[in-house]
Formats: structure tokens, sequence, C-alpha cells
């Protein structure tokens, strides 16, 4: 299975500011295979692909212990599946019928026998049950108890510089379990490593802009500078604020009332109420109501080292999500629900916290990871927590990606997961002009090539330079193509790898780029060793993710509080309509750029500055054209789209 961590969207896109996560493990998808004997079911992708005869170490020795979730189908999988679509779609006489979270349990999920009958096959193997969720029996205890219950040898296997542990062949389950378990995580063991006493650091070290700025899309001329594409062109803005924002997609008067949103992310800022008001308070923003923002966290957290998933770095990510969602929309209330660290099975936890207790409506989820890294078992997994999500009412969005087709990032052109769900709302980016007076003016495909000045000032070294980041999209090579996606996607898309059609990502876009992007305010360690609350702009799919969250929430309120659930099919139901905006690489005629100006240590001028040019609509081999495409989706949210939702 993949290396169970996901990533931060926006460190990417802040250029030298919140530092990344590690990278993730690339592991393949292996073939199922049949186990030893004829009464077992076998779980696909839990083999992973690096656990080859070449690289085998041999047998892992019998007493070596194994912590494990065990993931629970439930009374009815393809119900539950069929369900989810049908109250999802519009076109659907049951579109809208929502279960409670209390029916969707009783309906679909485990039943007590089921869960019985899997805690007495694990405990007849020889392991402890160590808990027990609506979702999965965890388990631990020795090799040789686990190989036992799961039909198969673990051996250690060389992976790199490293040796890590991995089922010898695909596990299995009893068949007389009835198709009872969906997967099995835990029995490989790479990379954790996990230390149960760790603590949240601090804030992360400082990040601020240098100036000139542009305070709306055009309003400063970086007229000393060079020509870029025949003319001067402008400073990069300051970052937009809510006014900027909820102007450009159609807010309205709509504030979000009533609605609920969640955000998940892994740790938990604990500044964030402090931050989250103190720059509502400087922008213009309503002020947090008592209650209005709320933290459903876990006991403890772990992986938290900058080796691992760097805890300080995801508190900048949370800090943006918070304050883009109240922003945009200012009277709903916000839920984050922290996960203990970035990998799988805590952020899985978070998910399932809103499922099981329907904490919010919408959920904006701005982490993710590549599909290399995606296997059918967590696929699976997240999966049944999304479709629990849809019969409830419940709808997640994800930000698609920062670096475009991901070939500069890691060789391979593929989509990014868990966005590549057709059960999600995968969320692109956008590059955004917000003029004068709050107006409107265009979007480009959120994609980045950057050059800097020369030496001497008089013109910029190898324009128009390398591609830095973009918006992610692109075809699936593991996801079948959504019914809402067929006659809207393209075939030269939806068939790139498949002549049956795969998954497109994204579906819908918002701002994104850090050139165009949004002022945070957020408490950081400053260069003296001090904290102390300091704002700067930022971007990546890491806040088109909750500015489209926002949207919903609005359009929600705008159907009388009624739950949107899933919205992919509402989404495109609107394609072509007025309810978008049509987004475009070239919308003016004329190839856009903007100039901007960096500290080189990130924080102060002592070190100096460099001066760049940035083109926008450069987003890799992705292309932002007319009509639906893989890095916009269907558009950008116009005057039209929040008002459509009253129709329905």
């Amino acid at each position: 299975m993949r290396s169970n961590r996901a990533t931060l969207r926006a460190g990417v896109s802040m250029a030298a500011t919140l530092p990344m996560i590690a990278g993730a493990l690339a592991l393949g998808i292996p073939a199922a295979h049949a186990a030893d004997g004829p009464a077992r079911d076998t779980l696909a992708g839990t083999r992973p692909a690096w656990a080859t005869a070449k690289a085998d170490k041999g047998a892992t020795a019998d007493s070596s212990q194994v912590s494990a979730r065990v993931y629970l189908a439930g009374r009815n999988a393809a119900g539950l599946a069929a369900y989810a679509k049908s109250v999802s779609d519009p076109a659907s006489a049951s579109y809208g019928r929502y279960l409670s979270a209390k029916q969707a349990q009783q309906r679909f999920g485990a039943s007590s026998e089921q869960v019985a009958a899997v805690k007495a096959w694990l405990s007849s193997a020889g392991l402890k049950v160590t808990g027990v969720t609506r979702h999965y029996v965890s388990v631990s205890g020795d090799v040789a108890a686990a190989e036992k219950a799961f039909g198969t040898q673990l051996h250690n296997y060389a992976k790199g510089t490293k040796t890590y542990r991995a089922p010898a062949k695909t596990a299995s389950a009893p068949e007389s379990l009835n198709g009872a378990v969906l997967t099995v995580t835990g029995l490989d063991n790479a990379p954790h490593k996990a230390s149960h006493n760790d603590q949240l650091p601090g804030p992360g070290a400082v990040f601020k802009n240098s100036g000139p700025f542009s305070s709306y899309y055009g309003s400063k001329t970086a007229s000393t500078l060079p020509d870029a594409y025949g003319g001067k062109i402008p400073y990069a803005i300051k970052g937009y604020t809510g006014k900027q924002l909820r102007a450009a997609y159609g807010a309205g008067t709509y504030t979000g009332k009533g609605v609920r949103v969640a955000i998940t992310d892994a740790f938990a800022s604990p500044t964030i109420a402090f931050d989250a008001q103190t720059y509502a308070k400087k922008h213009g923003d309503a002020a947090w109501k008592t209650g209005q923002l709320s933290q459903v966290l876990p006991d403890t957290y772990t992986h938290t080292g900058a080796d691992e998933c760097d805890a300080s770095g995801w508190y900048g990510e949370e800090t943006l999500d918070v304050e883009a969602v109240h922003a945009v929309a200012p009277a709903a209330n916000v839920t984050y629900v922290g996960a203990a660290s970035c990998y799988d099975d805590d952020l899985l936890d978070s998910l399932s916290k809103i499922v099981d207790s329907h904490l919010a409506d919408l959920v904006s989820n701005s982490w993710g990871d590549i599909e290399a890294n995606q296997t059918p078992d967590l696929a699976a997994a997240y999966d049944q927590v999304f479709q629990f999500g849809a019969v409830e009412g419940i709808g997640f969005y994800f930000s698609s990606g920062d670096n475009g087709d991901e070939v500069a990032n890691t060789g391979t052109k593929q989509v990014d997961t868990p966005a590549n769900s057709a059960w999600v709302t995968a969320v692109g980016g956008t590059s955004l002009a917000v003029g004068k007076g709050d107006k409107y003016l265009w979007e480009t495909g959120w994609g980045t090539e950057k050059a800097t000045l020369s030496a001497d000032g008089k013109s910029w070294t190898n324009f128009p330079g390398a591609f830095t980041s973009g918006a992610g999209g692109g075809t699936s090579k593991t996801v079948a193509e959504p019914f809402y996606q067929k006659g809207v996607v393209p075939d030269a898309l939806a068939k790139a790898n498949n002549a049956a059609g795969n998954r497109v990502v994204p579906d819908i876009s918002a701002i994104a780029d850090p050139n165009t992007g949004f002022l945070v305010g957020q408490t950081q360690t400053q260069a003296d060793g001090s904290e102390s609350y300091s704002e700067y702009r930022i971007g990546g799919t890491s806040l088109a993710s909750p500015v489209i969250a926002a949207v919903q929430a609005l359009a929600q309120e705008a159907r009388g509080g009624k739950a949107i659930g899933f919205a992919n099919p509402s989404i495109y139901a609107k394609y072509g309509t007025k309810a978008y905006h049509d987004v475009t690489d070239n919308p003016t005629g004329r190839q856009l750029a903007v100039a901007r100006v960096d500290f080189v240590n990130g924080y102060d001028a002592t070190d100096g500055l460099t001066t760049s040019v940035r083109s926008l609509g450069k987003d890799s081999s992705l292309s932002a054209v007319k009509g639906y495409d893989d890095v916009t989706g269907v558009g950008t949210p116009a005057n039209g789209y929040v008002e459509s939702f009253r129709r329905h």
C-alpha cells in the first residue's frame, strides 16, 4: 500500500514558506491472486509492488510485532454505492432523500454479528483486538499470528537503503466471513516511525512577502522593470481579501448563515482562534461569534517531526483553510477536525468522525498524494467514507494538487488522490484578476513559469523560464469514468488512458495561483525567536478547496438550508450555463504575466531581494481551453452560480 502520508497543498505554492511534507514512497498496485486453501477471499492491494523476489531478505522473525486495521465492508457495500448515487443525482427520484448518520449505519454499516465474527477470527489466530469502531477492528500481535490470520507470510524487503516488512503475497480473509472484510492495512511497515510521546511544536518560521504590491490587479505597474510579452506588467497583488473573492464568485448577500463547514488537516494550530479573529478584524470580515469556530482533536499526535509530517508546517494550512472559508462565507459555522498525523489511517479517522456524527454538510480537504502511491485497499477505505457521507447529504471537496501533470515532480504524468475519487469534488485552480471596485476581470488556468531579473536589470534571464507550479489535473489511470462526467468531459481526456473511459480531474475550480493569491494572517516564529502575528500572501489548490466549500455554503443557504450533499452531479448538470466563468489560458488575447519581488531569506531584506516575472496560464502539459478542461473543470462560480441552487 502507499506510504500512508499525505502532503499539505499550500507548501509548494508559497515559494520558500511552509516546509513540504516528506515525499511518499512510490508503491505500485499488485495483482490479486489466490491465497493458500480454497476458503479464502483475497484482499486486493495488500502486497506492495516493491516486495519482489529480488528484494526479499527472508522471513520476518515470528516474534516481531504487528499493528493492523481490518476495515469492515458493512452489510451491503453495493447498496451503499447505489444509494449514494441516487440521492446525489438531480435526475433521480431519490435526489436529496438523505439518511441520518444512525439510519445510514443501520442500513449499510457492519452488523454486530459481522463485527463479532471478524473479532473471533482475529482472536483465534492469536491477535489482540485493541479497538473497534464503526469502520474497522484494530489488532496487534506477533508476526506468526498475523501470518495465520491473513494467510500470507511476512518477509523483510530491501527498498532503497532500508529494509521494510511486507506480505509475501496478497493477504486474505476467511471466505466464511461472507465478505465482511473490506481490506487490511498495517501488514507492511514502510515507513512508520511513530513516537507516541510526541507533542505539537510551536509555530513555524516566519514568512513575509516583499513589495512592491498591487492592491487589486493592475493597480501598480512595474514601470522600471523590463517588458514582458511586448509591454509593462503589473506587480503581483498583496493578497486578495474576502470582499474581493466574494465579489468575484457571486456571493451577493449570502453569508452561509445556518450552514456548517468542516475542515480536515493534520495536527492543530495552537493559535488558530486568535489568528482568525485578528485577521477578520483587520480586513473587514465579520467578527467570529462565540462557538462559530470549533475544533475536534485527537488525544495524542504522532509523526510530528520535520522528517515525517512536520506538524508546524500544517498550522499554516489550517489557518489558510479557516480564514478563507470565513472570508467568503462569514456567517457559516466552521468545525476543524484535526488528524493525529498526516498518515492515511489518521486522516481516515478524521473523515469518519465527520460522517459518523454528521459534524457538517460540507468538508474541505487541502491535502493529498500522487495516484501512483494509491492502492486498491486504501481507495476502498476512503470511498466507503465518502459514500456514507453522500447518503447523509455530506459533500467532500479535495484540492487537485499543485504540481500540474506531476511530470516535473515525479517523472510520470498522473493525477492526485483522494481528488481522483469518483465520490469527491476535485477542486482545480486559477489565476484570478479582480480589478478596481472589486470587479471581476478574468481568470486563467493556474500554471506558472518563472524567470529572474538579469544582473544588470535590463532583461529577464532565460525568459519565460521554467515551470514552477500549477493546478493538478488530468486523467486517472485507476478510477473509471463516473456517470456525471459522461457527455461533458471530452473523449480525448476521458479515454486518454483507457478506451472505456476514466475519471478526469478536476470538477470545478477557484483562485489558487499564489501570484494572485489570498492574504493570510498567522502567528509565526519571527527572526528574533519571538512569536507574533504577521501576514503573507498564499495560494495553491489549498486555497481553491476552502473557497469552493465556502461558495457551496452560500449555495446551500440559497436553497433554504437544504444540504447539497455530493455535489458533482449538480455541478455537471449546470455545465455550459451562466453559472460558470468558462476559464481559458488566454482570456485577454495577450499572454499575461506579473512581476514579483521576494526576500531571499523569506522574511526580510537582510540577504537581499530577488525579482522575477511570473507567466500565467502555463500549467505543464495541461491547458485551460473553452469548455471543460483538466485544469479548471467546468470553470469557476459566476454571478449566477449561487442563485442557481434556489431552483432545486
